[in-house]
């Protein structure tokens, strides 16, 4: 088995970048859409959702959270071990471009939904909330799909049609690229539950105080 079969630069597999990518971002877009099909009833809840969190934000005695921790690691651990293993059975990669797909619809749900109750601030607040993080996350998330497909897609071409090759050289390349991107997925948590707080604790205070008040009496 030539591992050159797992380079994953853009440069040798930029047509998977480029539909993964694709996949994200028309996610992305959904995802925003979709916040313009909710109901006045279910926009009040979220909106006071919004605001009973950048009250605690803006109140909370912030500092590292192993707690935290472990919940954002345990979160994006889930994903990404859910696209290994359903990289692995072959007849699941079009679920790991669904996950794709879905975590593009996450954010576009998430920037649309703020910027939609707090104007230019919300989307500030998701810069320095979430958007750290998820520039981690995301390539991280990307390129264990990627890896997915290549497995996949050498499960079929060798051993389903030509009959040759050894499973077990793709099967430890496939696994080395889902661990090094599970320890880009425990930078992420480390970052989201020892910085983020930091963060959200210097930077939001302006944004909590004029806005609280609109969150509350927009509707």
């Amino acid at each position: 088995m030539n591992f050159r079969l797992w380079n994953l630069s853009a440069r040798e597999n930029l047509n998977l970048y480029v539909f993964v990518g694709v996949l994200v971002v028309v996610g992305a877009i959904f995802g925003a859409m979709l916040v313009n099909a909710l109901t006045l009833e279910q926009q009040q809840e979220l909106s006071d959702e919004i605001g009973v969190y950048m009250t605690a934000v803006k109140g909370a005695q912030h500092g590292f959270s192993a707690a935290t921790f472990w919940d954002n690691f345990w979160f994006y651990g889930k994903w990404l071990l859910l696209m290994w293993f359903l990289g692995l059975s072959v007849i699941g990669l079009p679920f790991v471009l669904v996950l794709d797909f879905l975590k593009g619809v996450l954010l576009g749900f998430a920037v649309a939904l703020l910027a939609q109750q707090l104007a230019w601030k919300g989307v500030f607040f998701f810069l320095i909330a979430t958007a750290p993080q998820n520039a981690i996350v995301v390539p991280a998330l990307m390129i264990a799909s990627i890896s997915a497909a290549r497995f996949a897609n050498f499960v079929v071409r060798e051993r389903l049609f030509r009959r040759k090759g050894q499973l077990l050289p793709p099967f430890l390349a496939h696994t080395a690229v889902t661990g090094l991107m599970l320890i880009m997925i425990v930078l992420a948590s480390l970052f989201e539950a020892f910085f983020t707080p930091i963060i959200l604790e210097r930077l939001t205070p302006a944004v909590v105080s004029s806005e609280i008040s609109s969150l509350s009496s927009k509707f």
